[in-house]
């Protein structure tokens, strides 16, 4: 018979007694997740009750770091120091001039040599010189045929960076003085003139022409050093000049010398490329690309020595610090913590670690680097790549040699390692 109570309307009610759970839909215990805030913090907790040992581990990984970067820096440094000096020897200068023709005769460059030269993806500089049929003498009361083996050459704005010329007195030509009867003399010719003051006035194709500037000697172009340079649309004005090249002056990219140097006749004239000559770059560039490939293998020896030493170090430290801590892990196990939050914990710890030893081995490297080349006056090279490849192969060993302490950490069962108190 069914117990019931009537409710306030009257109405009965079944009386209820204590409501069953049932086993299955209760709550399972779970272990909590960590955020990886409280990853990081709970692995910094490790390091910071072991100041001295962290320090002199991460001073280990620091030196192999900084041994590492300070040796890229400093031979990064004394590379761009030697690319410079054979910038200036100019081992990417490459010179197009006209051969001879098939019939024996003196062939010439196309009007549009230079254009066509400059569409070259590698060519950084490319300008040109023109003879110019025509002498130069100090006054008009010099007698014709004593020109001194001087030679008058159009030239462009353009010229002087292309060989690594530079003005002694006066100025270059500009956009506004390469259209008007001025001349750039060179350092030979200004001699041989004794005409070294800019304004003065030299006779030159049976017209006056106003000096603008002297060069100093040009070692990469010598030919320029007994020439009188007048602007190409200033030439072509007043002198009669037909606008063909006779030499142009081509700078590229060092690593695309000979790509550059093997197409350059079918670009400077498509119609005769047999007709045109190609200098030869120097050898010292084929000496620094030995000299980089060598050094190159070298430094990522020495590099890979230094990482393995710091990995070592760290796989050490945190051996040690798993066989100290026994008690700790053993009550976290007993408190709820899972095998993965003990192995997250101590690879987190050896990452933090790692990662310390290399920024400051970082810094290191680079104040060693920074400190060495201004001693030796060279310009300070640190590449990104370098300190990028420290810093994560470094967090890489760090990781693979947490790993074994953090496995080992996870596997104690809580008896046993609270047992070792």
């Amino acid at each position: 018979m069914t117990d019931r109570t009537t409710n306030l309307a009257g109405r009965p009610r079944r009386r209820t007694g204590p409501r069953r759970t049932n086993p299955r839909s209760a709550t399972s215990l779970r272990a909590a997740r960590l955020r990886p805030a409280d990853i990081v913090r709970l692995g910094g907790t490790g390091l910071r009750t072991r100041p001295l040992r962290v320090f002199l581990s991460a001073l280990g990984i620091a030196i192999g770091v900084a041994a590492m970067i300070a040796v890229v820096g400093i031979s990064g440094s004394g590379q761009a120091e030697v690319d410079r000096r054979l910038d200036a020897l100019g081992t990417n200068l490459l010179r197009v001039a006209p051969g001879n023709s098939l019939n024996g005769a003196k062939a010439e460059l196309p009007l549009e040599t230079v254009r066509m030269i400059d569409r070259i993806p590698p060519v950084r500089q490319v300008a040109a010189t023109g003879v110019i049929d025509a002498h130069v003498y100090r006054n008009e009361h010099i007698a014709v045929g004593r020109t001194g083996s001087l030679t008058v050459l159009a030239a462009g704005s353009d010229l002087l960076p292309a060989v690594g010329g530079r003005v002694g007195k006066g100025r270059w030509l500009d956009a506004a003085t390469e259209k008007y009867p001025a001349v750039v003399l060179g350092s030979t010719a200004a001699h041989r003139l004794d005409v070294y003051a800019p304004g003065t006035r030299v006779w030159i194709g049976e017209r006056w022409f106003s000096l603008l500037g002297v060069l100093d000697p040009v070692p990469l172009a010598p030919e320029l050093d007994s020439a009188a340079l007048i602007g190409w649309p200033a030439a072509r004005t007043y002198l009669r000049f037909d606008g063909h090249p006779s030499t142009v002056y081509v700078r590229a990219e060092d690593s695309r010398i000979a790509a550059v140097r093997a197409v350059l006749p079918a670009t400077a004239h498509p119609e005769k490329p047999g007709e045109v000559q190609v200098s030869r770059p120097s050898d010292a560039l084929a000496a620094r690309e030995a000299t980089e490939s060598a050094l190159t293998g070298l430094l990522l020896g020495l590099g890979g020595v230094a990482l393995l030493v710091g990995g070592v170090g760290v796989g050490n430290t945190m051996v040690i610090s798993v066989l100290e801590r026994r008690p700790e892990i053993g009550l976290r196990r007993a408190l709820g913590a899972t095998r993965g939050q003990i192995r997250t914990q101590f690879v987190t710890e050896s990452l933090l670690l790692s990662a310390i030893g290399g920024l400051g081995g970082t810094v290191l490297g680079t104040l060693i680097t920074a400190a060495y080349a201004l001693s030796r006056d060279w310009p300070t090279v640190v590449p990104v790549w370098a300190t990028a490849a420290g810093v994560g192969a470094t967090l890489l060993i760090g990781m693979i040699a947490g790993l074994y302490p953090a496995v080992r950490a996870s596997r104690l069962a809580p008896t046993e390692a609270l047992a070792g108190t």
